[in-house]
């Protein structure tokens, strides 16, 4: 009876460990899809004009962090997680810009899967949290696109515009579907489903505010108004599933607004180009201490 005992204590150990060994394969996939898109565009972004208003690089990562903060406001209520998290969330984040859509949800519930002594069934409540987040997105594209499409769709060809259109109405029809089906899709109380949600849409508001006031310090000969009206059309253009190409179609679109393309293609690049540089700066630090303290961990249970 020795011998079996024996040869199970390998397979503990890995079932133990593999949620830090897929948190290392996440982490280094993240860097390096990092690096390639530095040295592809970014590196070019950040060598062009770059702002001297110091408000621009606040508002920036006012904005920059307006998701994150976000998330730990949301798990901090439904969880009580400590401030820890607060780098597991911001890998999420990263691994969904990064790496394949939602891969960063799936890292989420991993973390927080390995720490049973925090919540039992973590799934339930990221599934509700990743789609409460989409709807707020869909309602904040159908309410800005109903507030700005009035006013520049004869600047949009028609092919576009019907594009738009048909998006915003298949966005309306999927929130609408997730409303009238909520009992079967989620699982938490809708109590806190309304408190994700608020704290989804003040998340979007403050990020969609503060990028435009950054991007007002970068061209202050462009109003913070202005700003705003192309911010909103940048967040209708975002959600629209059918479109493709959004960045360059928001690019176009804010050109025939404003002008001074170079200029405004620069800022583009310029922002992001700093978001990946941010991105890249994180993980590398919360990567790094993430590993130090499973490696300390490993050497405790060895």
């Amino acid at each position: 009876m020795v011998a079996p005992l024996v040869a199970l204590k390998p397979v503990q150990t890995l079932q133990r460990r593999w949620p830090a060994l897929l948190g290392a394969v996440v982490t280094a996939a993240m860097l390096g899809g990092l690096a390639g898109e530095l040295l592809g565009q970014g590196l070019a972004g950040l060598r062009r004009a770059v702002p001297t208003a110091a408000g621009f690089y606040l508002f920036f990562l006012i904005s920059y962090f307006a998701l994150p903060v976000a998330d730990f406001v949301i798990f901090r209520r439904l969880w009580h997680v400590p401030a820890g998290a607060f780098g597991a969330l911001n890998r999420k984040r990263i691994a969904n810009d990064v790496l394949v859509g939602y891969s960063g949800d799936a890292y989420f519930y991993v973390w927080a899967r390995a720490r049973t002594e925090m919540v039992a069934a973590p799934f339930g409540a990221v599934k509700d949290v990743t789609i409460v987040s989409g709807i707020a997105g869909n309602v904040s594209a159908i309410v800005l696109g109903a507030v700005a499409l009035p006013l520049g769709y004869e600047l949009i060809e028609p092919a576009t515009l019907r594009t738009i259109l048909w998006s915003m109405g298949l966005a309306t029809g999927l929130t609408l579907a997730f409303l009238l089906f909520s009992s079967r899709v989620f699982s938490l109380p809708r109590r806190q489903l309304w408190f994700i949600f608020g704290v989804d849409m003040l998340r979007i508001v403050v990020n969609c505010v503060t990028i435009a006031i950054a991007w007002s310090f970068a061209m202050p000969t462009v109003s913070v108004g202005l700003w705003l009206f192309l911010i909103a059309g940048r967040q209708l253009v975002s959600r629209l599933p059918l479109v493709p190409n959004k960045d360059l179609l928001f690019a176009n679109f804010a050109i025939l607004f404003i002008g001074q393309d170079q200029a405004l293609s620069d800022l583009m690049a310029f922002t992001a180009a700093s978001t990946l540089l941010v991105h890249m700066c994180i993980i590398a630090v919360v990567g790094i201490e993430y590993l130090v303290e499973r490696t300390q961990a490993w050497r405790h249970e060895g």
